[in-house]
């Protein structure tokens, strides 16, 4: 279990950085105007217009943000390195916090530690339901942003204790916190603090200069939370327990796919995560079986099962001297 792919070694594609360069203003500015179009009509077709446009078109920033995060956003480094603070500002989240936290993701992919769509004996199954269903809703949506501002505001010693105390809570390893705090116990919290309070710059520029209204930015983002976070889950929920296979390659409407740059392709990114978004699906293998979003997420609402026997036992993290990517 856990043994890399064959097909990771395969030919990766080159990074397409000026395409990306362009798909980050395009969608940086639609999300921009979204937002303003939303605060500023007094029209309700086209409040919701705005609203739904933005719910999507900022997925696709996301999508960019999570191309700088594996670093495949840009050939030069300087420049993902900036384009990812930008483009983790519209979330709004620290690009370096998100890092650490997605690549923790691919380390403990499918494992115990990150375990959301069966229960064990002994599990607090209210904990469990919960978690559940603040993915399907959108809370979880707000586990970032909420993050980032307790980050900046909680000194650094009192972080490494709260880390350390994380350790021995079995609701803390349940829900992956332990998992995902511990990555950040030699985290370098100064560039942390200033990359999210380079984003909450960012968010109150936008506010300012565009003299958006509260209600028109909250409907926004909690239509675009919620519809990342109907994702984030369904294409790992009820997946193969491995860490580089337990990930489905969704079959989706071809409008979503490019919007969300080939995110449902998301077995192959498991597999090998420094492929470009553009040639994901230049590696999927049509002869496996590939069911639809819609069939996991409506799946996903009947709520977390009792996990099977078969898929009980799983390596808690990546064999030694396994990389992310």
């Amino acid at each position: 279990m856990n043994s890399k792919p064959a097909k990771a070694n395969a030919q990766k594609g080159t990074v397409p950085g000026g395409l990306n360069l362009t798909l980050a203003c395009v969608a940086g500015g639609v999300s921009v105007s979204m937002l303003w179009l939303a605060s500023h009509t007094d029209a309700v077709p086209w409040f919701i217009v705005a609203v739904f446009v933005f719910a999507f078109i900022n997925n696709t920033v996301f999508s960019l943000l999570h191309e700088a995060v594996h670093g495949i956003f840009h050939q030069n480094l300087v420049i993902n390195e900036w384009a990812g603070r930008i483009l983790a500002g519209f979330f709004p989240t620290g690009f370096t916090l998100q890092r650490i936290a997605h690549l923790g993701h691919h380390r403990r992919n499918r494992t115990d530690a990150e375990l959301f769509d069966y229960y064990k004996p002994g599990d607090n199954l209210l904990a469990k339901y919960f978690q559940w269903y603040g993915i399907l809703t959108g809370i979880y949506w707000l586990i970032p942003p909420l993050a980032c501002l307790l980050f900046l505001i909680t000194p650094v010693p009192l972080i490494k204790r709260i880390i350390n105390y994380s350790k021995s809570s079995d609701l803390s390893y349940q829900t992956s916190a332990d998992g995902m705090l511990s990555g950040y116990k030699s985290a370098p919290f100064a560039r942390i603090k200033l990359e999210i309070l380079f984003s909450i710059l960012l968010q109150v520029a936008m506010v300012s200069l565009l003299d958006l209204h509260l209600a028109g930015w909250l409907a926004c983002y909690a239509a675009f939370g919620f519809n990342w976070s109907s994702l984030q889950y369904t294409d790992h929920a009820f997946s193969k327990r491995d860490v580089y296979e337990g990930a489905w390659n969704l079959r989706v409407n071809k409008v979503v796919q490019y919007i969300f740059l080939n995110y449902h392709h998301h077995k192959v990114h498991h597999q090998n995560p420094s492929i470009s978004w553009l040639h994901l699906g230049d590696h999927i293998d049509e002869e496996e079986f590939r069911p639809s979003f819609l069939e996991i997420y409506l799946k996903m609402w009947r709520g977390p099962r009792p996990i099977p026997e078969s898929q009980a036992a799983a390596q808690d993290i990546l064999p030694a001297g396994v990389t992310d990517s």
